[in-house]
């Protein structure tokens, strides 16, 4: 398999590390893209180039996605996949603009250097490229399952946006207290705070643009909390307890 990478930063490697192929990397900037192929082995082109292969895999910022598919679909002759991290706009700039090669959107849920994980994945027209890519995903030990971009970009409201607010806002609204107050859920908040300041801020950013629904019920759900009365906090408190994560909604419709 003839592959290019466009976008070689920590997610593009781990792709072109991972797929069965000797990858060619594209970048903005052309550092970036010499010391992918020193890492990852492989060569470098041009980033606004018109050499051809059998799969383009794009690995771009998530707002930059759907340009960058018109961008560089006429080099693809097999196939696109995207590793952005959105599902719903790749896949419906991939049916635009290859509408007879092979579309497909994987997301690694997971920072590279915590690979291998759970991979989602949308075929959107599925053959043998992406059942190759897949099979070398799972020959990596990762564990990949299909999904529609409707659900996955739902599903990224709870499990990064929302997940993600919570974890800040905690960071921010926390005061600088000892080490000795510390309890089990403060310091386990204190180690997920670390964990998620740690990364880059434009990828939250993103993140937070593309989800933000979920941010909005972090939002909603904290002053629901901040303004109950005993009896409507118990409510709350129960309706968590006995279900796990459950609704703003659902949560004031339970039985107390």
């Amino acid at each position: 398999m003839d592959l290019l990478v466009v976008g070689a930063g920590a997610m593009g490697r781990w792709f072109g590390r991972t797929v069965d192929a000797e990858p060619a990397f594209a970048d903005v900037d052309l550092d970036v893209a010499e010391s992918a192929a020193d890492e990852v082995g492989g060569r470098v082109v041009p980033f606004d180039g018109d050499e051809q292969f059998d799969l383009v895999c794009l690995a771009v910022p998530m707002g930059l996605a759907e340009e960058a598919i018109a961008e560089h679909a006429h080099r693809a002759t097999g196939g696109m996949c995207d590793v952005t991290g959105a599902m719903g706009g790749p896949v419906s700039a991939m049916r635009e603009h290859l509408p007879d090669r092979e579309r497909f959107s994987l997301h690694p849920l997971f920072a590279p250097q915590n690979a291998p994980g759970n991979v989602a994945v949308v075929s959107d027209t599925a053959g043998p490229l992406a059942d190759a890519v897949c099979a070398d995903l799972s020959t990596a030990g990762n564990h990949v399952f299909e999904t529609t971009p409707d659900e996955h970009d739902a599903a990224m409201e709870t499990v990064q946006a929302a997940a993600h607010a919570a974890v800040l806002a905690f960071g921010l609204a926390a005061d600088d207290v000892r080490d000795e107050f510390a309890t089990p859920i403060s310091a386990a908040l204190d180690e997920l705070v670390t964990a998620v300041s740690g990364g880059t801020p434009r990828v939250y950013t993103d993140i937070q643009s593309q989800f933000g629904a979920g941010t909005d019920r972090v939002a909603d759900a904290a002053r629901a909390l901040a303004m109950a009365d005993d009896e409507t906090f118990a409510d709350l408190y129960r309706a968590v307890a006995a279900t796990g994560a459950v609704s703003l909604d659902d949560a004031s419709d339970a039985e107390p």
